[in-house]
């Protein structure tokens, strides 16, 4: 099979779609299909006139014999190329629509839904990340559910982290700096924790500086900035390190497609704190960790306070995700699927 995939630019490591467009990509190439990937310049989901072109350039380029996939987030970009889809009988891969991405503005909000709607409906096939992302399109985006196909991001084979050996609870949180993640929400729940023993490390890219200066001023303000370490972009040795001596794994998110850094986290054998924004709830159980409402950092702050104090309780959590994370498909196992989906 040939397959070209066309993605926003730049591919990072740390955002959930770009690692699982290079995982798919990677596990096509390896069970021995063609594979070819073009990066889109420009702004997206909302384009300008960079991305337009970049579209239009990546389009012209594409092999006559490859299957045209389409990341979600730069879908709105091939809209003046709507009857071009048909013709090529073009694939999307939505992790989830850019019109529920929190944080934007009414009018921006209305426009990618008005987008979206017109022309998820050409596309051939859809395949989502997650059954949730999977029932928003049927129910919201004009999709018939026949031509969905749900292929979960795949983990790859990793070791039980052993965390950081105490005295206190070392928490990471693995997420681009976006209002999307929810950091904010987390560092005024932890602020309320002055009398436990913790620390938290943020690991993701700077993808909105002004929300990531707003970030670390709120640390400041809140007194903890002696807790907390933002560590920007990290590579693959680095964030294994991050991994190993973690002791709890929280995310506040807003709203997730699948929730690929939880997977992560269970696979590991850590115990989670999230929120239940889109799908981010769905692995995780009262046995591997806590779940609570999206923006409460009332609410997370009592779940955290249980968690960092009650070191059984984190212990036996642990033991309950690692188990659980046995059974989390890999990235090989995901890539056959994504290759049947496009069959």
């Amino acid at each position: 099979m040939h397959v070209a995939l066309l993605v926003p630019a730049p591919l990072g490591t740390i955002s959930g779609g770009s690692v699982y467009d290079r995982a798919i990509s990677d596990g096509l190439r390896a069970a021995g299909h063609t594979v070819w990937m073009f990066e889109l310049a420009g702004r997206h989901p909302l384009p300008d006139e960079a991305a337009l072109a970049a579209v239009r350039a990546a389009w012209q380029e594409l092999p006559d014999t490859a299957v045209p996939v389409i990341d979600g987030l730069g879908l709105p970009a091939f809209a003046p190329l709507a009857d071009a889809l048909v013709t090529r009988r073009a694939v999307g891969l939505i992790h989830h629509p850019t019109a529920l991405e929190p944080g934007q503005s009414d009018a921006a909000r209305a426009e990618l839904r008005a987008t979206e709607r017109r022309l998820m409906p050409l596309l051939a096939r859809v395949i989502v990340t997650s059954e949730a992302t999977a029932d928003r399109l049927a129910a919201e985006f004009g999709v018939t559910r026949a031509r969905i196909a749900v292929v979960e991001p795949g983990c790859d084979d990793a070791p039980r982290s052993p965390g950081s050996g105490g005295p206190g609870c070392a928490i990471l949180s693995v997420g681009v700096l976006t209002p999307r993640k929810g950091h904010d929400v987390l560092l005024r729940a932890l602020a309320r924790l002055f009398d436990l023993d913790w620390s938290l490390t943020v690991a993701g890219g700077r993808r909105d500086p002004a929300h990531a200066h707003a970030l670390q001023t709120l640390a400041e303000q809140l007194g903890i900035a002696g807790r907390v370490r933002f560590t920007g972009e990290v590579v693959a040795d680095e964030l294994e390190a991050l991994w190993r001596n973690a002791d709890l794994f929280a995310l506040a998110t807003q709203f997730e497609g699948y929730g690929m850094a939880i997977a992560e986290a269970l696979k590991r054998g850590l115990p989670v704190a999230v929120t239940a924004g889109g799908a981010a709830g769905a692995l995780v159980s009262p046995q591997t960790g806590v779940v609570c409402p999206v923006g409460d950092h009332d609410a997370l702050s009592k779940s955290l306070r249980r968690l960092i104090f009650d070191t059984r309780l984190r212990h036996d959590m642990a033991d309950a995700a690692w188990a659980f994370g046995r059974s989390l498909p890999d990235w090989p196992e995901q890539a056959r699927r994504f290759a049947d989906a496009l069959a």
